[in-house]
C-alpha cells in the first residue's frame, strides 16, 4: 500500500526485453536503502517487486500484462521514473490510499504556467471517467494529486513548485503518457452498489392461516 507521496526521482539504467516481460534496473538511492529480494517498489504509481538489490540499484520483471497496461513499456535506459516504498502501519497518510495498480493511462494534453504553480490537462480513458471528480483525489505517475476540474475525457491538476521539481511531472510534455490509478474506494462503492441493484428481490414467505 501507498500513499502517492514521491519519494525521489530514480532512473532506468538497464533494459532486457524478454519473450513476456521486461527485466529493469533501476537506481534510487532512497528507496534502495535497506531493500531486500521480495521488497514492494512503485515506479511511476506500478508496484513492482524487488528481484535484486545492489548498490543503490535494484532490478524488478515487468509482466506483459503491466507493460500493455501501463506506460512502462516506453521507458528506455535514461528514462526518469517517480519512486516510492510502502507506507508503513501508523505512518502518516501524506497522499491518499494507493494500491499500485494502474487502471489505465493519459496523456498530458496541455501545460499552463502561473507565477506560482501549474495547470495541466490531462485525457482521461472513456471508462475511467465517472470515477473522477472536482476536488477528488486521483494519482498519476505515481502521485497522490487533488482532481481540479474532472470532464468526460480529460482532467486538471494544480502542480506547486515541488511537485514539478521532484517528480516527472515536472519533466512530461505535451503528447506524453502518464499513469493513472483512481480513487479505489470509488471503485468498491460502484461494485456494492451495482451488486445490491441487480439482486433478486426478496421472496415473501407464504402467510399461513391461524388455526381455529
Amino acid at each position: 500500500m501507498f500513499t502517492g507521496i514521491v519519494e525521489e526521482l530514480g532512473e532506468i539504467t538497464a533494459v532486457e526485453n524478454l519473450p513476456d516481460a521486461s527485466r529493469f534496473r533501476l537506481r534510487g538511492p532512497v528507496v534502495t536503502e535497506g531493500a531486500k529480494h521480495g521488497d514492494s517498489i512503485a515506479v511511476n504509481g506500478v508496484c513492482l517487486t524487488v528481484v535484486e538489490h545492489e548498490g543503490d540499484e535494484f532490478t524488478a520483471d515487468v509482466m506483459a500484462e503491466t507493460l500493455n497496461r501501463s506506460s512502462l513499456g516506453a521507458l528506455t535506459v535514461g528514462s526518469r521514473v517517480n519512486l516510492e516504498r510502502p507506507t508503513s502501519v501508523g505512518a502518516r497518510l501524506g497522499g491518499h490510499i494507493v494500491q499500485g495498480h494502474v487502471d489505465g493511462t493519459g496523456e498530458i494534453v496541455e501545460r499552463k504556467p502561473s507565477e506560482n504553480w501549474e495547470i495541466v490537462k490531462v485525457s482521461l480513458p472513456a471508462d475511467l471517467s465517472r470515477y473522477v471528480v472536482e476536488k477528488g483525489s486521483i494519482t498519476v505517475d505515481g502521485v497522490s494529486l487533488t482532481v481540479v476540474d474532472a470532464g468526460p475525457d480529460h482532467f486538471t491538476i494544480s502542480l506547486i513548485p515541488t511537485t514539478l521539481a521532484l517528480t516527472t511531472l515536472g519533466l512530461k510534455q505535451p503528447g506524453d503518457p502518464v499513469n493513472l490509478e483512481v480513487d479505489i474506494i470509488a471503485k468498491y462503492v460502484e461494485r456494492l452498489l451495482g451488486d445490491r441493484a441487480q439482486a433478486p428481490a426478496p421472496v415473501d414467505a407464504p402467510v399461513q392461516e391461524a388455526t381455529k
